[in-house]
């Protein structure tokens, strides 16, 4: 069993690991229905997470990033004390005694978890507190589930929005004719269907990692697959890198650059974004391609490239492991571009943000109900677990 079956309070058996065939299980670390789990290692969000092992799972065994808590006599119920070690009193006073505090992991020594105060009702009054709490974190659950599917559902939409206008338009008029392409049935018959190269040039990147040993070298910022989100920049954490003076002008991005991955996982394949020249002398690594357009505009193509119909091709044409895939500059190349006159590409991506916003302030009131959500779960259990509402009529 993973630590990650027990990451943000609720057991999650889909993080379960199956030990190796070869490896004897030792009977020690057998885990009971009703164990209480508790994360002793983990991220400063995660670390001190509990969950109690449910009744339909068996044959489990403890991993060491794991404690296992069984109680006594005097406390009832376990999943009082999961409800307890929820609460943001518990994970301070454990974040408190934890080490490693400087860095992104915590480690929660055993006395920690022991020397806990708590508060402790009656047996009846934990089972009251315990029933009235599955009954209404249950409510609430159902609620974030709601909106986690509205949020899901809004994000297909948009995707959905953009890949329609960028290979039918946004005149449902308009004549259509073939395009004889897989993934794209028709477009309008007055587009044009061009190959990328043939709109725009595509730049490779620079390599890490050569000698440079005795030569003159500057300085400059480094793009890396990581700075390049699916239709933004994140640019908070930029590298530099050592290059040759002449080398800054065959790699130096440019404003309208069309950033695309080169690869990474599946959802990765060719996600872009535009550079707008917000760093200077920036260059980028060789698993990024700097799509140049002169064709079409830059926003088109980065429109068209975060399509189904052109996701379809990037994924028809990478080589592929497991969860991975990547592609050639020379297969982007190929990339068959639906192209429609200069006013109409203007016109439909403005529909297209039209549309986008929209969508995103739906997501973003879906998000803040998550959000307010939780807020609401956790000041429930907090205010029943410490005797600050009275659930025993509840």
């Amino acid at each position: 069993m993973k630590v990650g079956c027990v990451n943000g309070g609720t057991f999650r058996p889909s993080e379960n690991k199956k030990l190796p065939d070869e490896v004897p299980p030792a009977l020690q670390y057998a885990l009971k229905r009703g164990d209480l789990l508790v994360s002793r290692a983990n991220t400063r969000e995660l670390v001190g997470s509990a969950a109690v092992v449910p009744d339909d799972f068996d044959n489990l065994l403890l991993c060491d990033k794991l404690y296992r808590l069984r109680t006594n006599d005097e406390l009832a119920s376990v999943r009082y004390l999961a409800y307890y070690l929820g609460t943001h009193a518990a994970r301070s006073q454990l974040e408190l005694s934890a080490t490693g505090a400087s860095s992104s992991m915590l480690n929660i020594g055993q006395a920690a978890v022991l020397d806990l105060p708590m508060p402790l009702p009656t047996r009846i009054e934990q089972e009251a507190i315990t029933a009235f709490l599955d009954r209404e974190t249950a409510k609430i659950d159902a609620l974030v589930a709601e909106q986690a599917n509205l949020i899901e559902v809004v994000t297909e939409k948009r995707q959905a929005v953009i890949s329609h206008a960028v290979t039918r338009g946004i005149d449902p008029s308009s004549p259509s004719k073939a395009s004889d392409l897989p993934g794209l049935a028709e477009v309008p018959a007055h587009w044009d269907i061009k190959r990328l190269k043939f709109v725009a040039t595509v730049q490779t990147g620079i390599a890490k990692g050569k000698d440079t040993t005795g030569k003159e070298t500057i300085t400059v910022p480094y793009l890396r697959v990581a700075n390049v989100q699916d239709g933004f920049l994140a640019l908070d954490d930029i590298a530099d890198i050592d290059i040759e003076p002449e080398q800054l002008a065959r790699y130096r991005l440019k404003p309208g650059d069309v950033l695309m991955n080169e690869g990474g996982d599946f959802d990765k394949l060719g996600r872009g974004a535009i550079w707008r020249g917000e760093i200077a002398d920036c260059i980028h690594q060789n698993h990024v391609f700097a799509v140049r357009p002169f064709g079409i505009l830059p926003e088109w193509l980065n429109r068209v490239t975060s399509s189904h119909y052109a996701q379809f091709y990037f994924m028809g044409r990478s080589k592929q492991s497991t969860n991975l895939a990547s592609i050639s500059s020379s297969n982007i190349m190929e990339l068959p571009v639906p192209v429609p006159p200069a006013d109409e590409q203007a016109a439909i991506l403005r529909f297209i943000d039209d549309e986008a916003k929209r969508l995103t302030a739906l997501e973003a009131e879906a998000e803040r109900g998550v959000a307010l959500l939780r807020e609401r779960r956790s000041a429930l259990i907090a205010a029943a677990v410490t005797g600050q509402i009275d659930v025993r009529q509840a």
